[in-house]
């Protein structure tokens, strides 16, 4: 029989704008830590909350088989734009494409909008003479000596060069023959070609692409690379993957490589945690919520999967306005981010009124009760009021909270509208995040023609337990899941995640002229390449192959999946994607366009290992009755009323214990609140659902 030690850890973590979550899994159990995050350092913070995991399962670095890290700092990087500086190499006649992008509004009627600049300035960007066609027919050959000539205009401070052509999708001679001639010039630089970032049409998303991955690219090697020493310097020799930002994870070669992919790579975790909930307990219609310090994130999940988008937006202008940052075209799942975390500071504007977010406090000073020299409230103040958090068992008691400070900084925000009055603010300032994230899932859900009212909600991050019933509330939803280790979920949703990649490339295809002699080439080479990037993360493990095309009605503006059958096309094949294509889009619109031929303009292959199946958690001893630790006054959102909730300890209920509410479940990372009218129950996986009793 095999030894508790000769199986070898799994370490996974999560660094967030407030606290670094960790989770190590080892001989069916796990450990968690949450440390607050090192914004100046995040290394540190990471290798802070190692040690605290470690020491807590008893472990050492020799039996860690891997880590698994989610990481914000592209992300941060791109926002506050302190990435390297970059240069530009593209078509001549193109330099400008980067400023005009769509030329579509984002604020349709207002005069004074702004517009994000791109991570390039004019002066940076340098044109090449060459020219392809848009079926890959080279038109004008690179002009080599005038290429040499650019690149020697290029300052010596420029660390990273993008290069974007015109139509390298179709042909990738002319980029991959100007970055040879780059290297050759500047062996240092770091270069990132268009046609391997984002091989895709679309010339501006595909610049503004391969431009953000230039801009962190270096900034994102420079910090693994830190990583990798520490860790070895500490004698952890295990792997290092990252995930990214459809839910897999990778090597670092591949992160490296494409650091534009991480840029959702800890909400990504969230995701893939609230999925693997909601097939555990055969729930196909669920709502994710993960609301952290910083943030909160609402993703819909439907039959066991997240939803997925191949755009996303970084550094918006206005931050919660679609189309005023500068677009990503990769694999993400797709979810809707919210400046509502536990860190948001609160505040009344010039007409009394109360405003929260999208500023955080952050780690550092953090919120009020830190006592760390924070001054502003904040939605943790807020709860830390209304009695939903024990100022003693704050982060398993390892962080007491100041509940005087906290009330000094509501009161001092309550003057005037409030008249002072601390408790009348805190309640304000969380039926205000509530209805903020209320308003945001509502919105989502109409954007993707779905509703919300038969979902369940999985909440999850050390924020969401306290307000999901209240969220569940305003949506209408009477189900919530509160999962083992909701605190650390992203981190635990990391070690679910599979060694994933996909590769996606246009190819223009019509279904009434389909060619299965020419498409079959193009994605036999994705497959293969897809195929070999998980096989170098995975060796011998078992994969899955998956293949979509993005189709429309000829005219249309936007394109739909369509499922595509794993193997070679033959013609017999075209009516049926046909029909898949037809279903796809009446589920989605509601109806057909008869007498207009069906367009393909990009393909993908997505190849994955199997889920990785997490340990079942251990059944506590005692009785199954649920027996409470003490009861304490709390504020009743719906009653807008204080009352008496009974305290419970998490760790002390088995599977099959019921408690009704008010009442409070306490664990080392979170609370769950169950309000006055539901009625919760611990579930055979482990789980606290509550379900909304009839009125």
């Amino acid at each position: 029989m095999m030894s508790p030690k000769a199986v070898k850890a799994r370490l996974a973590i999560d660094i967030g704008g407030t606290f670094t979550d960790v989770v190590v899994e080892h001989g069916g159990r796990q450990w968690t830590a949450k440390v607050l995050t090192t914004p100046a350092a995040p290394e540190r913070g990471f290798l802070e909350g190692v040690d605290a995991v470690m020491k807590a399962a008893g472990l050492s670095p020799s039996d860690l088989s891997i880590i698994i890290h989610g990481t914000t700092l592209a992300t941060n990087a791109l926002i506050e734009r302190k990435g390297a500086k970059t240069a530009f190499l593209t078509t001549e006649g193109f330099i400008d494409t980067l400023d005009l992008g769509s030329e579509s509004r984002f604020e349709q009627y207002s005069i004074n909008i702004g517009r994000q600049p791109s991570f390039v300035p004019r002066h940076l960007r340098f044109p090449v003479r060459e020219r392809v066609a848009v079926d890959g027919e080279v038109l004008l050959p690179v002009d080599e000596g005038a290429l040499r000539a650019q690149i020697g205009r290029i300052p010596q401070d420029v660390t990273s060069i993008a290069v974007g052509c015109l139509h390298s999708f179709a042909n990738t001679a002319h980029e991959r023959h100007i970055r040879d001639v780059v290297k050759d010039a500047r062996p240092d630089a770091w270069v990132s070609l268009s046609s391997e970032v984002s091989p895709e049409m679309r010339e501006y998303e595909r610049f503004s692409t391969t431009v953000a991955n230039a801009y962190v690219q270096p900034v994102i090697a420079r910090y693994l690379e830190q990583l990798r020493r520490d860790l070895e310097t500490r004698g952890v020799r295990c792997p290092l993957y990252l995930v990214l930002s459809s839910g897999g994870i990778t090597t670092m070669e591949i992160a490296t490589r494409f650091p534009i992919r991480l840029v959702e790579s800890g909400p990504a975790g969230g995701a893939m945690f609230a999925a693997g909930i909601a097939r555990r307990r055969g729930l196909d219609r669920v709502l994710s919520f993960d609301m952290g310090g910083t943030t909160a994130k609402i993703c819909l999940i439907d039959d066991f999967a997240p939803q997925r988008s191949r755009v996303f937006e970084v550094a918006r202008a206005y931050r919660f306005r679609k189309g005023s940052g500068l677009p990503v075209r990769i694999p993400v799942i797709e979810m809707v981010e919210i400046g509502a975390g536990g860190g948001s500071i609160a505040d009344t504007d010039s007409m009394g009124r109360i405003a929260v977010g999208p500023a955080s406090a952050g780690a550092d000073p953090g919120p009020a009760c830190y006592g760390r020299g924070g001054s502003r409230p904040t939605v943790t103040d807020a709860d830390l009021a209304l009695g939903r958090i024990d100022p003693a068992a704050f982060a398993g008691g390892r962080m007491r909270l100041d509940e005087r400070a906290a009330a000094g900084a509501l009161a001092r925000a309550a003057t005037g509208t409030f008249g002072g009055d601390a408790a009348a603010f805190a309640f304000g300032v969380c039926e205000m995040v509530d209805e903020n994230m209320a308003n945001a899932a509502r919105v989502h859900a109409v954007e993707c023609g779905l509703t919300l009212g038969e979902r369940t909600l999985i909440a999850f991050g050390g924020a969401a337990p306290l307000h999901a019933a209240r969220l569940a509330q305003k949506l209408g939803i009477q189900r919530v899941v509160v999962p083992s280790g909701a605190g650390v979920g992203s981190a635990i949703g990391f070690l679910e995640s599979p060694v994933a990649y996909e590769v996606t490339r246009s190819f223009y295809q019509r279904l009434g002229s389909f060619s299965p002699e020419a498409i079959n080439p193009v994605l036999d080479a994705m497959a293969r390449e897809a195929h070999d990037v998980v096989e170098r993360g995975a060796p011998g493990e078992s994969r899955q192959e998956t293949r979509f095309a993005f189709a429309r009605y000829i005219g249309q503006g936007h394109e739909i999946p369509v499922r595509l059958p794993n193997r070679a096309f033959a013609a017999a094949d075209i009516a049926g994607v046909r029909e898949a294509f037809e279903r796809a889009y009446t589920e989605q619109y509601g109806r057909l366009v008869p007498g207009v031929d069906v367009e393909i303009l990009s393909w993908a292959v997505r190849v994955e290992t199997p889920l990785h199946a997490p340990p079942r958690a251990a059944e506590p001893d005692g009785p199954s009755a649920a027996r409470p630790i003490g009861a304490r006054r709390v504020f009743d959102h719906a009653r807008a009323a204080w009352v008496e909730a009974q305290i419970y300890r998490r760790a002390s209920l088995a599977r099959g214990a019921a408690l009704a509410g008010p009442a409070i479940v306490v664990e080392d990372d979170t609370s769950t609140v169950v309000p006055p009218g539901y009625r919760a129950t611990i579930t055979p996986e482990g789980y606290i659902e509550m379900i909304a009793e009839p009125s």
